[in-house]
């Protein structure tokens, strides 16, 4: 007979939607240049130097002039208002947090930029790709809108999509705070800023490289990192605060009236960013600094070794903020305060000291206890009270915790009993199970498998943003490191923006999203979807406060104490069948224990079974169990009044608990194991930089005590320090070194002239070409990409003006910015695109400074476009040209070497929806390959590790775009017309 083939119900793949939730209508990076974008002023931010960090107590700054009083008091008498300046100067003077340039700068302006989007992704419909499904372009939260309203940049609201954002923090979060009305709706943000001037704590240079020491090869070469490395740290420990402080108050604009703010800092620098915060957010909205443990130890050379950071938690406001507690399973050992043991027939003993030290050697089904006083200091009622046959007294001075009606009560939940000087109450371990987290995290371990040099352990991030936020609040990252933050606000439902000036941070974090799984958790509104909250499991917490006023039990008592009165009557009448020959041998039962173990090890259980009353026993002296020498009959009345004691005390501990005030574990929600959930759908930006990008001068005047070794003064890397100048500069490079070809061909430049106050920088004609074409030149900002702006402005102009080919010369491009050029919109100007040796603004970061070959035009993606039988197509990967600007070289790669590689299959010429993503690294999907087994054929997820795409249709706009990224997280674009192929 055949078997039947065990069937397994497939999971339903499901993701988090923010429905009700809306954002800004943000320029998508295909049509940037097609609309309009309001322009917004630059922002100001003032600050008083004066304010106390939380020592100074001198608002207006009268202590800086004293020393120009106590001059003037040298040389003559000091009129009235002097004197008393000087009086409440003195009075008021104490140390304060100082800094280079921090007196002399008294506000900063920041340009809210455009923020740009330049891909759309979605977890989901990159699965359903792989079941061989239609995508719709809702999974990817695309707005969808006509061209009239697409181009109406800022002007109205679009739904929700989480946000993955290149740029500089600083500008980012000004964007969102002045262009995007978010100014006072963030509900948290975590910020995991560089510990020191290392290049650990500040590079990865590459996707792959974890391992970041302090070398020239390990130092990036993304612009926009390495200014931020200068701004950071150009003055040291001065500008790192200025950097820090300046970040901190734009923070303080986004947050909520109830929202938190945690930096995560070492122990290098805590004090001083502590003493920031507090000049920011205000002492009095200090909440806490948690110690986390977070390595197994860093030797020191004289001192212990170093497992701890720092999380500095600051409030917008403390009287309003939004806070859960959360809790730790409470643990039994040596150190515990429940020594007590309750066995399952009543009886209570102390714990021996094997018990203690291992809680697994406790009897089955025991209960650990804990005594509690039931008086307090203080008046009130404290009249004798009986107990047990016997009146107790409290001090005079003391008052009875519980009134007499509710002390019956506990007596009668045998919740009471008698100390040896006292009467004691009786706290079971599991009235309350849990016990609320400290400031102290010796939990949170390193993360085993790191994707960043700096990764911040999940535990931390989760019990950060479970403390302080909802399902569907906003959580804000602007140091996104590999996404930590956004991993998991994602798992816990909460909107997320993160920030990073990073392209190797962008692409792991991009990865990290996409391949990630989550339980499903169940929703208290399935249909107004995760915004309405989530179910999570509830901790009983009973306390004799809470017993002592359950008028609930009251009728259990009455129903049972009529049939524990009959028992209690049929035992007593036994207890006459005891002849004075058993008496003896039970007496000398309990003899020979005191003899062998002492008098302490005979518990009260076994003196009662040992020691018979004459006559009758009282309801508080009945044993807990036989002895095997007792009368049968008496042995079989016990266990009956045994029986209906512990029927009675099971219904009155189902209603203890029952009437108990539960305590919400948010971090302990009801999983739903029918379904599995992916990420939601998320943006990958990127700033708009101005088209000729300023170094602004540094707001920090003067030099520290002792400048930083890696700094030179003398050197001339800081010299382009404005537009003008950086053009001047790369105008001279150009036309000194000229642009290699991907053929190693070296085109030089015969003639090479700026154009004043032009958007073309420079026009001059090849010195071994043809000198009668003109060519036009055009470099992208110094510390962004080439844009899609700038290159339809750019060439819009060329084209009128008559130039013959048109260069395009950039630190990096967008990718909308090389598909316009690729799409060669038009034929009379031929375009190429030369990407600048970055290490030419690095001069003194590195020992040499490159001269030659600063120029070079890489190639597009080597990409087949091909048909299959049935009239799908699929795109075939053969490699890409990576650049190496360590050692300054361009080598062809093949698909295995790139970080990964994504396929929009229906490119509308807007934004980027990766409908297929491809990571050579075919350890990328195997976590949600195991988690979708059954529902996605693990065949599937071998192909999104390798160089041929999964078929597909041809789209509603007959275009297919190809978008690689090299190990350095730079990428390029190949756009593929599904009409001109056939």
């Amino acid at each position: 007979m055949a078997r039947n083939k065990r069937t397994t119900q497939q999971k339903e793949v499901q993701d988090y939607r923010h429905d009700t939730a809306t954002r800004k209508n943000n320029p998508p990076a295909g049509i940037a240049a097609h609309g309009k974008i309001k322009e917004t002023p630059k922002q100001e931010y003032a600050y008083n130097p004066h304010l106390p960090p939380n020592l100074r107590t001198d608002p207006n700054g009268d202590a800086d002039k004293l020393p120009e009083l106590l001059q003037i008091a040298q040389q003559r008498a000091l009129t009235a208002e002097e004197a008393k300046t000087l009086a409440d100067a003195l009075r008021h003077h104490s140390p304060w947090l100082e800094w280079a340039g921090k007196q002399e700068t008294k506000s900063f302006t920041v340009d809210p930029v455009a923020l740009h989007i330049h891909e759309r992704v979605s977890a989901k419909a990159i699965l359903k790709v792989a079941e061989r499904q239609n995508v719709q372009r809702e999974l990817f939260a695309d707005p969808q809108q006509d061209y009239s309203k697409a181009v109406d940049f800022y002007q109205h609201d679009v739904d929700w999509a989480n946000r993955l954002i290149l740029g500089d923090s600083l500008t980012v979060m000004s964007s969102l705070a002045h262009r995007e009305d978010l100014a006072g709706k963030v509900q948290m943000i975590y910020i995991d800023p560089p510990y020191g001037i290392k290049f650990a704590s500040n590079f990865q240079p590459t996707v792959f490289q974890r391992d970041v020491k302090d070398r020239e090869q390990d130092l990036t070469r993304e612009r926009e990192q390495i200014k931020a490395y200068r701004d950071t740290w150009t003055l040291g420990i001065h500008s790192y605060l200025a950097y820090l402080r300046d970040r901190l108050i734009i923070a303080k604009d986004l947050l909520t009236d109830s929202g938190s703010i945690f930096v995560q800092i070492s122990d290098e620098n805590v004090h001083r960013v502590r003493c920031v915060m507090d000049e920011v957010f205000g002492n009095e909205n200090f909440i806490a600094q948690i110690t986390c443990k977070v390595t197994s130890g860093t030797e020191q050379k004289i001192g212990p070794r170093r497992i701890s950071d720092f999380i500095l938690w600051y409030a917008r406001d403390r009287d309003r903020g939004k806070f859960h507690r959360l809790y730790v399973e409470k643990e039994l050992g040596e150190n515990s305060t429940f020594k007590g043991v309750e066995l399952i027939d009543g009886s209570r003993r102390s714990m021996t000291k094997n018990e203690r030290e291992n809680p697994t050697l406790l009897p089955t089904h025991s209960k650990a206890f804990r005594v509690l006083p039931l008086h307090s200091q203080g008046a009130g009622d404290n009249q004798e009270r009986e107990f047990s046959g016997k009146n107790w007294k409290i001090p005079n001075s003391a008052h009875w915790r519980h009134s007499q009606e509710g002390f019956v009560r506990l007596s009668k939940t045998d919740r009471l009993q008698a100390g040896k000087s006292a009467l004691e109450a009786i706290y079971y371990f599991d009235d309350f199970g849990v016990s609320e987290i400290t400031t102290t995290w010796s939990d949170t371990g390193p993360e085993v498998n790191k994707d960043y040099v700096v990764q911040t352990s999940t535990r931390i991030m989760e019990r950060c943003i479970l403390m302080t936020t909802d399902p569907g609040d906003i959580v804000l990252d602007p140091t996104c490191g590999s996404g930590t933050t956004a991993y998991v606000a994602e798992k816990w439902g909460r909107r997320w923006i993160t920030i990073d000036t990073s392209r190797v941070s962008i692409a792991l974090a991009r990865q990290r999203l996409l391949a990630s799984t989550f339980d499903y958790y169940r929703l208290k509104d399935e249909s107004g979807g995760i915004m309405g909250g989530i179910v999570n499991k509830i901790a009983p917490r009973i306390t004799l406060g809470r017993i002592s006023h359950t008028t609930a039990l009251d009728p259990i008592f009455a129903r049972h104490e009529p049939i524990l009165k009959e028992k209690l009557d049929l035992l007593n009448r036994a207890l006459a069948e005891v002849t004075p020959q058993i008496r003896s041998k039970l007496l000398a039962k309990l003899v020979d224990k005191e003899k062998r173990e002492g008098k302490r090890s005979v518990t009260n259980a076994e003196r009662r079974r040992w020691i018979l009353p004459d006559t009758v026993w009282q309801e508080w002296e009945v044993p807990f169990d036989t002895d095997p020498d007792w009368p049968e009959a008496l042995q079989d009345a016990l266990t009956d009044y045994r029986k209906a004691w512990c029927a009675k005390m099971d219904e009155v501990n189902a209603c203890i608990n029952k009437s108990s005030e539960g305590e919400e574990l948010v971090d302990q929600p009801e999983i739903d194991r029918k379904r599995i959930r992916v990420s939601g759908p998320f943006t990958v930006e990127a700033v708009q930089p101005p088209e000729e990008a300023l170094d602004v001068a540094s707001p920090i005047g003067g030099e520290p005590d002792e400048p930083l070794d890696t700094y030179h003064t003398e050197t001339d890397g800081h010299d382009a320090d404005n537009a003008e100048a950086y053009i001047d500069q790369m105008i001279r490079l150009l036309q000194n070194d000229g642009i290699r070809f991907p053929n190693n061909q070296t085109l030089k430049f015969a003639t090479l002239d700026s154009i004043e106050g032009d958007i073309l920088h420079a026009e001059g004609s090849w010195e071994n070409g043809d000198t009668e074409r003109l060519i036009a030149v055009v470099f992208g900002p110094q510390h962004g990409p080439v844009t899609a702006i700038q290159v339809e402005d750019c060439l819009r102009i060329a084209s009128r003006r008559g130039y013959d080919e048109l260069v395009f010369a950039g630190f990096s491009f967008d990718g909308a910015a090389q598909a316009i050029i690729q799409e060669d919109p038009n034929p009379r100007v031929r375009t190429h695109i030369a990407h600048i040796n970055p290490d030419i603004a690095m001069g003194d970061l590195l020992k040499e400074t490159p001269s030659t070959q600063l120029f070079t035009v890489f190639g597009m993606p080597r990409t087949q476009l091909e048909e299959t039988t049935n009239g799908e197509y699929y795109i075939k990967m053969e490699g890409v040209d990576i650049y190496n600007p360590v050692d300054n070289t361009v080598n062809s790669a093949g698909a295995d070497k790139v970080a990964a590689w994504f396929v929009d299959s229906d490119y509308d010429g807007r934004t980027f929806c990766i409908t297929q993503a491809f990571f050579p690294d075919k350890s990328a999907w195997n976590k949600i390959a195991r988690a979708l087994k059954g529902v996605i054929d693990e065949d599937q997820f071998e192909k999104f590790s390798g160089t041929e795409s999964l078929p597909f249709s041809a789209g509603k706009h007959a275009c297919v775009a190809v978008k690689v990224i090299d190990p350095r997280g730079n990428e390029v674009m190949r756009v593929h017309n599904l009409k001109d192929q056939y």
